[in-house]
């Protein structure tokens, strides 16, 4: 029982801080935050961290239930979510995200804590759909305690590579952080494929079934 603990608790962890995008999210808040003082950087900074685990909690145990309420099955549910993964794979590797920081109106820039660096950044609609299919798939008190400890150590990661963006923009670079943003959305399409790959799986043995 430990050990399966532990592999959920881990591998939880890995996909929710994927999932998080933490270098396009550490390069948008770097190009947002440029000029602000350091405490008004770590206010941003415990904000939009609080926010997405209120959040992202509510998707992890909400997804049962919404299934249950809408009529749709687990498994249609991976298919979608996994397509939306994929989309915003897509757009990590092929667009900039500093270009998309720039283009934000300055009324956006004031107050960017929530929206737009909680949301939809960290938990944008794929990643929602995500968290919400991880959830659902845990049966077990174990397997939930883990996964549920794997989405906090993400969200504590996030806050970590943050805090120190700074210092992460003097060793990296922006093109350096670019790239590793990139390299986030090849795996974060895997794990799409993957979702969408057992869904299908699971509906075409429901059916055949």
């Amino acid at each position: 029982m430990l050990s399966a603990f532990f592999a959920t608790y881990l591998s939880s962890s890995i996909r929710f801080l994927f999932l998080l995008a933490p270098f396009f999210v550490v390069t948008m808040f770097l190009a947002l935050t440029r000029g602000q003082a350091a405490s008004e950087k770590n206010r941003i900074i415990r904000r939009a961290c609080t926010a997405a685990l209120i959040l992202g909690v509510v998707l992890f145990f909400v997804g049962p239930m919404l299934f249950s309420v809408i009529g749709i099955t687990l498994n249609s549910f991976r298919i979608g979510a996994g397509a939306l993964l994929f989309l915003t794979a897509i757009s990590l590797v092929t667009s900039g995200a500093r270009n998309s920081a720039t283009s934000l109106p300055m009324a956006e820039r004031d107050d960017i804590a929530v929206v737009p660096l909680a949301i939809p950044m960290m938990i944008g609609p794929a990643t929602i759909g995500a968290i919400m299919v991880y959830g659902a798939e845990l049966k077990t008190f174990s397997s939930v305690t883990g996964g549920l400890l794997g989405l906090v150590t993400a969200l504590l990661a996030m806050a970590a590579l943050l805090y120190l963006s700074g210092y992460l923009e003097r060793v990296m670079g922006e093109t350096g952080l670019n790239i590793m943003s990139k390299i986030s959305g090849l795996v974060l399409s895997a794990m799409a494929a993957e979702i969408v790959l057992t869904g299908i799986a699971g509906f075409i043995a429901s059916t055949a079934g």
